[in-house]
C-alpha cells in the first residue's frame, strides 16, 4: 500500500486519474450535505480525517510500495455513508501527499485501492448483511465492523500484491515471503480497530454512525 508511482507504468496512473476524478466527482455531487450540515458532524467528519491521517502516517514495510498500514475505510462508511466516506479518504491522502508520504502522481491509485476499493466492498456487505442476516447489534458489529474491516485489509493487500508482480518490479517470491507473512497481523488489527470503535460509537454516539439504525438493530431485541 501507499503505492509509489515509480513502480507502475503511465498508463496505469492515467487511467486511474480518470476513475478517481469521475468517482469524486459523483461523490461530491451525491453526497448527503443537507443531513451531514443538520446533524452537526462536520467536526466529527474532520476528527475522523485527522486521526486517519495520523494513522497512516504509522506504517511499516522494507522495500517501497511493500508496507503496511491501517485503512479505516470501512469505519468511515459505517460513520459518514458511501459518499462521504470517500471524499474523507480522498482529504487524508491529499494530506498525505502534502507531508511527502504519498507521490502526487500515484495520488489517484492509492485512493482507488485504498479508498474506493474498501468503501465499495463495505456498502455491499451492509446491504447483504441487512437483507439476508438477523437484524441485531452484533450481526452489525461482527459482521459489518470486525468481518468486513478484515475482508477489506485481504482484497486491499492482495490487489497491491497482484500490481507490484503484474505490473511493478517484484516477484512473486519478493511478495510472497517479504511481504504477504505479515498481512495477517494487518487483517486482524483492521478487523479489531473498525470493531471496537464501532462498538463504541454505536454504544456512546449512535448518531455518528449514519449506517446505525436503533429500531433496526436495538428496538424489541
Amino acid at each position: 500500500m501507499n503505492l509509489p508511482s515509480s513502480l507502475f507504468p503511465h498508463a496505469l496512473l492515467w487511467v486511474s486519474d480518470f476513475f478517481f476524478l469521475l468517482l469524486l466527482v459523483g461523490a461530491v455531487y451525491y453526497a448527503p450535505w443537507k443531513a451531514f450540515f443538520a446533524n452537526h458532524i462536520l467536526n466529527v467528519f474532520l476528527g475522523g480525517c485527522v486521526l486517519t491521517l495520523l494513522i497512516w502516517s504509522l506504517k511499516a514495510g522494507i522495500r517501497p510500495g511493500l508496507n503496511f498500514h491501517l485503512l479505516g475505510a470501512t469505519l468511515f462508511y459505517l460513520m459518514f455513508g458511501r459518499e462521504l466516506a470517500f471524499i474523507g479518504i480522498s482529504i487524508i491522502l491529499g494530506g498525505l501527499a502534502l507531508n511527502g508520504g504519498v507521490d502526487w502522481s500515484s495520488y489517484a491509485l492509492n485512493a482507488l485501492i485504498m479508498g474506493a476499493l474498501p468503501i465499495v466492498i463495505s456498502d455491499i456487505a451492509l446491504r447483504l448483511a441487512v437483507r439476508y442476516l438477523p437484524h441485531h447489534f452484533f450481526v452489525y458489529i461482527l459482521v459489518n465492523a470486525y468481518f468486513c474491516a478484515g475482508l477489506t485489509m485481504i482484497v486491499t493487500v492482495s490487489l497491491s500484491s497482484a500490481l507490484m508482480i503484474g505490473l511493478g518490479p517484484y516477484t512473486w517470491d519478493q511478495v510472497l515471503h517479504g511481504y504477504l507473512p505479515f498481512a495477517p497481523f494487518m487483517i486482524f488489527g483492521e478487523g479489531f480497530m473498525t470493531g471496537m470503535l464501532a462498538t463504541g460509537l454505536a454504544l456512546m454516539k449512535p448518531q455518528w454512525l449514519i449506517s446505525f439504525d436503533d429500531r433496526r438493530y436495538i428496538a424489541g431485541k
